[in-house]
């Protein structure tokens, strides 16, 4: 773990998020500073990060206003956040902050300040749910080390632009780092483990780069949901469920997933038995899965090490392990197109999960297998296929290239605009950053799907909307509801307003 904390660095970060703590606690120290403080991700900075750990990461420079805001232990980080103007950097020095933080300002950077080994901790202590939310534009969070929390440590909520690096996630639930409709982001140089779905999950984002992390005794590594133009590549991915995954989620408001790089990685003994949530799409992932392709498009898996997978190293596959895959007409369940280049992959296949190996009985096959296409499609291309061991790749051809050295990330050069600033009304964009990650239309995810919520509530928005803000546990075959009382009265109302209508 210290290796990868020593490659990142010591960058400046953000966070953000309502206050569950005491609230007797002393006020924040703000200190105006002449020359604006310059976020994570300078240009200068880059060039020394890349020299370290081989490869560079694009710089995404949060303006910032001048303004720093120092929170020291016994203090509260969203007592900090309420008193920061946008453009304000927040430094957070060691010590233990019992408390979950909500951020919807722009341009904010929090950044844990790490002194002597000793971190600025957040304790969930088992109960709380969420460490970090943020719904701002422009928004840094870093080193923080972030533990024991019931659903997520830091989730994007609809924001743009956002940079979430070198962090320590461990046993924080549902998900680790988890970005929703986001464009433009950065999740670099984490170390997450002990997670019951995933560690690292972007959903329903566009241009996003998930690199240079280690995630490992997860259910799975790093997931790529209903998303488009996702580079992930550097990542160290051990004894997880499954590895890496790239796929849709039928049922959600974005119907597509595509232009994945899944590429120079280090995919390795990811056979840690399945711990998610009973009835989840994710509990229904073999053990021993490395690199996992469900109906997402054009991904091209190069270059990297993929080892020890004790089921399948490489599958491609359709809606198989979506159960209500058929009741969403608008998403085709079809991988098209895969690319496979230039991977190195030995002794997969070796043990497959009771699933796995009945699936391949009916082809005469029980072991021993690198890659896997159980559609078998003729649009997908593999250099080399001699080398691997495979299953359902004979109208496969040769790859028309060799190599993706000509793409280095898949963000932006420029920031994008807010989404605030999209044609989207707050009922529609609180429903696809908040609500959709948990709530699919018909499709069962962490929360229940959207249909059966209708059904329950019918024509009675305002319920919704007050439980959403109090939730308690109410069926035994789903996790609590994370609280949502940060968001105001009338984001909620027009929430729930928005999910009583959907039809798809």
């Amino acid at each position: 773990m210290n290796k990868f904390v020593a490659i990142a660095g010591a960058l400046v970060f953000l966070a953000g998020g309502y206050y569950l703590g005491l609230n007797n606690t002393p006020e924040p120290t703000v200190i105006k500073v002449e020359s604006a403080p310059k976020a994570a991700f300078t240009s200068e900075g880059t060039q020394e990060m890349a020299e370290v750990a081989f490869a560079g990461v694009r710089t995404l420079e949060t303006p910032t206003s001048g303004e720093l805001i120092i929170v020291k232990d016994g203090e509260s980080i969203q007592d900090a956040v309420k008193a920061a103007s946008p453009g304000a950097v927040i430094k957070v020095m060691p010590g233990t902050y019992k408390e979950t933080v909500y951020i919807d300002k722009d341009n904010i950077t929090l950044s844990g300040v790490i002194e002597r080994g000793e971190y600025a901790v957040m304790d969930g202590e088992g109960f709380r749910n969420d460490a970090v939310l943020y719904s701002g534009n422009g928004v840094t969070i870093e080193n923080l080390y972030i533990t024991k929390y019931k659903g997520n440590a830091i989730m994007g909520q609809a924001g743009n632009n956002y940079i979430i690096r070198n962090n320590i996630i461990v046993d924080t639930g549902v998900y680790g780092i988890f970005p929703q409709l986001g464009k433009n982001g950065i999740v670099s140089h984490n170390i997450i483990s002990g997670i019951e779905d995933a560690a690292i999950y972007v959903g329903m984002s566009d241009h996003v780069d998930v690199v240079y992390n280690e995630v490992y005794d997860s259910v799975a590594g790093i997931e790529i949901e209903n998303s488009r133009h996702a580079l992930v590549e550097g990542n160290y991915v051990y004894n997880n469920t499954g590895g890496i995954l790239a796929f849709i989620t039928p049922g959600l408001p974005i119907k597509t997933c595509g232009d994945v790089l899944i590429r120079n990685n280090f995919v390795v003994n990811n056979n840690h038995e399945n711990f998610a949530i009973p009835g989840s799409l994710v509990s229904n992932i073999p053990k021993g899965t490395g690199v996992l392709v469900m109906a997402c498009d054009d991904v091209v898996v190069e270059g990297n090490i993929i080892s020890g997978n004790e089921s399948i190293g490489i599958t491609f596959t359709d809606f198989s392990l979506a159960s209500s895959a058929s009741n969403d007409p608008d998403s085709d369940p079809n991988p098209n197109r895969p690319k496979i280049l230039n991977n190195i992959m030995r002794n997969n296949g070796q043990n497959p999960a009771p699933m796995v190996r009945a699936a391949l009985a009916a082809y005469m096959v029980t072991s021993g297998l690198d890659i896997v296409d159980t559609v078998g499609l003729d649009d997908g291309c593999i250099l080399n296929p001699e080398r691997f061991r495979t299953l359902g790749l004979e109208k496969y051809g040769d790859c028309e290239f060799s190599n993706t050295a000509n793409v280095t990330s898949y963000t932006l050069p420029e920031p994008v605009p807010p989404r605030v600033k999209e044609h989207m009304d707050a009922g529609r964009l609180a429903y696809y950053g908040v609500c959709a990650g948990c709530h699919a239309y018909n499709s069962r995810m962490i929360g229940p799907p959207a249909q059966i919520i209708q059904a329950l509530y019918m024509d009675d928005p305002q319920g919704i909307a007050d439980y959403s803000a109090n939730p308690v546990k109410k069926r035994p075959d789903y996790p609590e509801m994370p609280p949502q009382a940060h968001l105001d009265e009338a984001t909620r109302l027009a929430a729930a307003e928005f999910m009583l209508k959907l039809t798809k």
